[in-house]
């Protein structure tokens, strides 16, 4: 793959694109241990699912970082994560599903969440989302592969506020990309504004996801 293509480009599996991210959690490491980076915030212990019918997004940016959180029992531990980054997103067909197990009487308890059905899709500005497993077939306008996090300018920039991610690593950058039949697993997602259209939330006993 060249460092750098210009123009549409398509990926069965979008995950494979951020093998070098993954990879550069190593660097990440090395420069906690040096006291470089300081402590983002903590993720719960659960992660959750989400899919989408379609997600296309303006001002893309992603990179590698490393979420710090803790077990359902209370242990620490962290997360290698690729950020996805866009100035503004529009997400049609939209499921969020948590599990949460073991729960005395009643066992595992799940939450569903459905938003942007129809003509009204979800609106999202400044949206960043951590993300630990994607499939999806995309699209990417203008892609730079190969930037330094720091310097990555099309996407909203780096979330900063303590941030355990390296500004010198590695990240890609589009114009815009676009997302269809989206299946992933994420521990953490941030936005300025997020819009939910048609929203039913729903609780029900037992294993229920998204996918």
């Amino acid at each position: 793959m060249e460092s750098q293509v210009r123009g549409g480009t398509r990926w069965k599996r979008f995950a494979v694109v951020m093998v070098p991210s993954v990879a550069a959690t190593a660097a990440i490491g090395v420069a906690l241990a040096q006291g470089a980076l300081a402590a983002s915030f903590s993720v719960s212990g659960q992660s959750f699912k989400v899919t989408a019918d379609k997600l296309v997004g303006t001002g893309f940016s992603q990179y590698g970082a490393l979420d710090s959180g803790y077990t359902l029992d209370g242990k620490k531990t962290a997360h290698p994560v690729a950020v996805s980054a866009f100035k503004s997103a529009s997400i049609t067909d939209m499921c969020q599903s948590v599990v949460t197990p073991n729960i005395p009487i009643l066992g595992s308890v799940s939450l569903i969440l459905k938003a942007g059905g129809g003509s009204t899709p979800v609106q999202a500005e400044n949206l960043y989302i951590d993300v630990q497993d994607l499939e999806a077939d995309a699209t990417f306008e203008n892609i730079d592969i190969g930037v330094a996090a720091k310097d990555a300018s099309k996407g909203p920039g780096m979330k900063g506020g303590g941030e355990q991610a390296n500004p010198f690593g590695f990240a890609q950058q589009a114009d815009k990309a676009t997302l269809t039949d989206v299946k992933q697993t994420a521990w953490a997602t941030t936005a300025g504004t997020f819009k939910l259209s048609g929203l039913k939330m729903s609780l029900s006993s037992g294993v229920k996801e998204c996918y």
